[in-house]
């Protein structure tokens, strides 16, 4: 199996899966299949030896000393930032590190300068982490969330968004939404949406967690204002995302967290913020996770994002395929695999979603997902609660080291299963 890299040399898929040592692994002398890709990426060798290489080479601070050592982490993490920002599309002073595509959101959801009366739209499939901090800021302040609903294919529906954004007569400042579902793979119509928000006064963030691996994510081409990203789905380490914007937004923006590095000068009872991004990146920072992130996306594109994308839709094809022909599998979102990127989510008939993914590990080391997914609010609507998604969904979900073959062997197991 070929995959052709941006730089149209012919990659072998198996000598790409040597980077990645984890899959070479065992359990009960069976060869592991990692498919819960949507919660997190396997890394490549590259990334583990240049985080390696901080801690044993130059284990210092940026920006704090000015010895070697400390020289040489700033040297390193600033690259990094531009390389990190240039992959999507961004300016690397428009750039906030972060732990988590989580915290972005919350960073954007305490900094935003609201008003009292202003309100907050989502769709009805946001993660929790694209929920939570709009439904806390509800109780806490004078600001008000609603949602999308979806429409009859269970997918976004830019009548009801036309509808409800018109509704509210200028008072929506913020819409925050899903670029691709992690229950159903399903990616929004971003560009038309950010028309429209844009048209009646909103800004537009969009979390990006699990699109950013398989699709070309520039915030100037998707014409949004905000993205947040992960970096530990994005064959990258864990404890390190992004806020990425452009510099004008950015400078609306109130100070979140503050401490160290935030403040240019201080007093006893007040303080100078610092430039555009470290007045938001306050304390010590995660070095070896800023630089992981860069060789990360470094890979990324070495592969090649469109490459990655077809190959992970051609995999959902074969997948899906094969659950279609066995009874009593019902797959979650449209029938085209294409629409579906790398998300799989399917229940089969009188089987407990939990059980299944347990007998899916336990018998053929096949790693899945299962449950909610961290979307209760979708799976918890009445008409979902009346489903046969009610308990949740089982959730393969594929990367591009991914094969055919434990494709294939993924669905014979589903087979085995089904007919327990």
């Amino acid at each position: 199996m070929i995959l052709e890299s941006l730089f149209n040399k012919k990659v072998e898929l198996t000598e790409l899966r040597k980077d990645f040592t984890v899959l070479s692994r065992q359990i009960n002398n069976k060869p592991i299949v990692y498919f819960d890709n949507a919660c997190m990426s396997l890394r490549p060798k590259r990334v583990l030896e240049v985080m390696e290489e901080y801690y044993n080479k130059f284990p210092g601070c940026a920006g704090r000393s000015n010895h070697t050592i400390s020289n040489e982490v700033g040297k390193a993490v600033d690259e990094s930032r531009e390389k990190i920002a240039k992959f999507f599309g961004a300016d690397k002073h428009s750039i906030i590190f972060t732990k988590n595509c989580t915290e972005a959101i919350n960073l954007i959801a305490n900094a935003f300068p609201f008003k009292s009366g202003d309100l907050v739209l989502t769709t009805d499939k946001e993660h929790n982490s694209n929920l939570l901090p709009w439904l806390r800021l509800e109780k806490k302040w004078e600001i008000k969330h609603d949602w999308v609903e979806s429409g009859v294919k269970n997918e976004f529906s830019m009548d009801n968004f036309i509808k409800k954004i018109t509704e509210y007569k200028g008072k929506v400042k913020l819409v925050s939404i899903v670029h691709t579902s992690n229950i159903d793979g399903v990616t929004n119509p971003v560009k038309d949406i950010a028309r429209v928000a844009h048209r009646h006064g909103a800004k537009v963030l969009l979390d990006c967690a699990q699109s950013a691996q398989h699709q070309e994510i520039n915030i100037k081409k998707l014409g949004v204002d905000f993205i947040a990203v992960s970096s530990h789905k994005l064959l990258g380490p864990n404890g390190v995302g992004a806020l990425i914007s452009t510099k004008e937004n950015l400078e609306q923006l109130n100070m979140f967290l503050v401490g160290g590095e935030t403040v240019k000068d201080s007093t006893i009872v007040d303080f100078v913020p610092e430039d555009l991004p470290e007045r938001f990146e306050a304390g010590l920072q995660n070095y070896p996770g800023i630089i992981g992130f860069a060789a990360a996306v470094e890979y990324l594109e070495k592969v090649g994002i469109r490459n990655i994308h077809k190959h992970v839709v051609k995999l959902n094809e074969i997948a899906s395929k094969g659950l279609s022909t066995l009874k009593g599998i019902t797959i979650l979102g449209p029938k085209d695999a294409e629409k579906r990127s790398g998300i799989l989510s399917f229940v089969i008939k009188g089987k407990n979603v939990h059980e299944v993914s347990l007998l899916l590990n336990n018998m053929h080391n096949i790693m899945v997902r299962s449950g909610a997914h961290c979307v209760h609010s979708w799976f918890n609507k009445e008409e979902n609660k009346k489903s046969l998604f009610k308990e949740g969904t089982i959730r393969a979900s594929f990367g591009f080291y991914n094969t055919e073959e434990e494709v294939e062997k993924f669905v014979n197991a589903v087979k085995e299963i089904s007919e327990l």
